[in-house]
């Protein structure tokens, strides 16, 4: 527990810039009784982010690219925590209340800000819906599980346009973990499929979309060319200058126009940062906080920003230093060391680092990049790249690991066992685009949607030909709910008249939501028999109509 006779100092976030800093003080300080150093993260680990794309691939365990806070950090005080909000003024920190009914009010004498980004799919439209994030430990394992379960899926699946749908894979970004994460994606699909009998190869499509000329721009122009030409002798499609416009459950739109049928789009792009920066009273360029050359609040002395938090230029180029993990680690080392200099009463150093260059895997054993000026690529290029993040790993439990993972995937076949760990949603939100069909008529009845916003029209297919629209539906209304209800087909096709968002709610949360709530099933009841007799109306005007004629 803080007690008010020692000073603490507060990291916020456990990426790359939160555990060094942590690391470093506990260098700095080892023995001081005086102090107490504790961390905020909403884990309880620490993700090692350059290899978690050979986590989709099964090249590396689904725990060995993570280590335990409490191993990295031993002695400080580690709080499993999401952070609210921030109060300068107060020097507090508020974060969620764990099992408690109350917030955590965690008060601090340093502060340092290394949250890192949040994704932001709202940038797309019905990206946060249907789209895969690329971030997480959690989100490489969601990932895998969509590629095993939609080849499960294909190797049954007799329609051949539904089958080709399943095995269209869409990557939007074409960075480094974009291209690194396709790359491993590629190999997986290509490589499992050979155990599907009733997989044709030739039909899976891997697709990589990015907004740039080229992609990697990070890298000298031959490079990225390199890089490109190895995907694409691996049969990745490259679709360059265009960006996603949109994405259903069923396809991905391009803003060129041209719409690609998938049930997987994956994607590293719409990072923002932390929405509990955006709410500090301090200078910020484009979401991060301006930090002097010590990368220290000028507004609030002891409070410091680093990595994705931070805004400072490059001493070398004078441009705003990357948001990447050697800049992170070397920027967590220099704000310990500030740290102690204001304990102690001495003058805070500027940051400076040149970095080493930039690498990044292609799979198969192959990768690019620029270390020290120097361009390497191929297989030369890889085998740097293993070595150098092999290096970097913390711990030597983890690096072992890993090795042993490299080392069997040399010598065994590769896995494919599909571990799904969370419970299926059972409300969720979906995106649909204009002249898309929700549900059609004769289907099995096993969801019903709640419009959000747009217009859909419902209509009937007729027993001569034609259909007849039934009626048209706006905010705040629903459909579906009669196939449920009834356990029987479907007695129309919905089909959007713009872009739509809907709430689905799936049969057992629907059964289970009529049969508990008694005034929802009274209504249900109600709107029923309503439809029914305007159905009813509908059938014996048409057949009056029909005799007449």
């Amino acid at each position: 527990m803080w007690s008010k006779a020692r000073k603490r100092i507060l990291v916020l976030g456990g990426g790359f810039g939160g555990i060094y800093t942590v690391r470093a003080l506990q260098k700095a300080l080892h023995g001081r009784t005086d102090i107490e150093i504790a961390l905020v993260n909403q884990e309880n680990y620490f993700v090692f982010q350059p290899m978690l794309a050979e986590v989709i691939s099964g090249n590396i365990g689904l725990l060995n690219t993570v280590t335990p806070i409490r191993d990295l950090c031993p002695g400080a005080t580690l709080y499993v925590r999401t952070v609210e909000r921030i109060d300068l003024d107060h020097k507090v920190v508020i974060t969620s209340h764990g099992f408690r009914p109350e917030p955590s009010v965690l008060p601090y004498d340093y502060l340092v800000l290394a949250l890192g980004t949040l994704d932001n799919f709202g940038v797309v439209r019905g990206l946060q819906e249907h789209g895969l994030h690329f971030k997480t430990l959690g989100d490489a394992l969601v990932v895998r599980n969509r590629l095993i379960h939609l080849l499960e899926e294909a190797d049954s699946e007799p329609d051949a346009a539904l089958r080709r749908r399943m095995l269209t894979f869409v990557m939007a970004g074409g960075g480094f973990s974009g291209v690194e994460a396709i790359a491993e994606v590629n190999d997986f699909v290509r490589d499992v499929a050979r155990r599907y009998p009733h997989v044709d190869p030739a039909e899976l499509r891997v697709i990589l979309v990015h907004a740039g000329p080229r992609i990697l721009p990070e890298l000298p122009a031959s490079l990225s060319r390199y890089a490109q030409t190895m995907l694409t002798r691996r049969k990745v499609e490259i679709r360059l200058q265009t960006r996603l416009a949109a994405v259903t459950a069923d396809e991905a739109h391009l803003t060129d126009g041209s719409v690609l049928p998938t049930k997987t789009v994956i994607a590293t792009i719409g990072a923002t940062p932390n929405p509990v920066l955006r709410a500090l009273p301090c200078q910020q360029e484009r979401g991060r906080l301006v930090v002097n050359a010590a990368l220290e609040v000028p507004e609030y002395p002891g409070v410091w920003a680093l990595g994705d938090c931070a805004h400072i230029l490059d001493h070398t180029t004078g441009q705003p230093c990357p948001p990447t993990a050697q800049y992170a680690v070397r920027e967590g080392t220099r704000v310990a060391r500030n740290i102690v200099a204001a304990i102690e009463g001495t003058a805070p150093r500027p940051f400076a680092f040149a970095d080493w260059g930039v690498m990044g895997a292609l799979g198969h054993r192959a990768a690019v990049g620029q270390v020290l000026g120097i361009r390497v690529s191929g297989w030369p290029a890889w085998v740097l790249w293993r070595a150098v993040y092999w290096s970097k790993l913390p711990g030597v439990t983890r690096k072992v690991r890993i090795a042993l993972d490299w080392l069997l995937r040399l010598l065994l076949p590769r896995d494919y066992a599909q571990l799904n760990v969370s419970p299926s949603e059972r409300i969720m939100r979906e995106h649909f685009e204009a002249g898309e069909v929700i549900v059609h008529q004769g289907d099995p009845g096993d969801h019903m949607y709640v419009m959000i916003d747009g217009e859909v029209e419902v209509v009937q297919q007729q027993a001569e030909g034609g259909e007849r629209v039934v009626a048209t539906l706006t905010q705040g209304e629903w459909f579906g709910e009669m196939a449920l209800f009834n356990e029987e087909p479907r007695g129309a096709t919905v089909r959007t008249l713009t872009t739509v968002n809907v709430l689905s709610v799936d049969r057992r949360t629907f059964q289970t939501l009529v049969t508990h709530i008694a005034p929802l099933r009274d209504a249900f009841e109600r709107l029923m028999r309503h439809r029914e007799a305007e159905d009813k109306a509908r059938r014996q005007h048409h057949e009056e109509e029909r005799v007449l004629c």
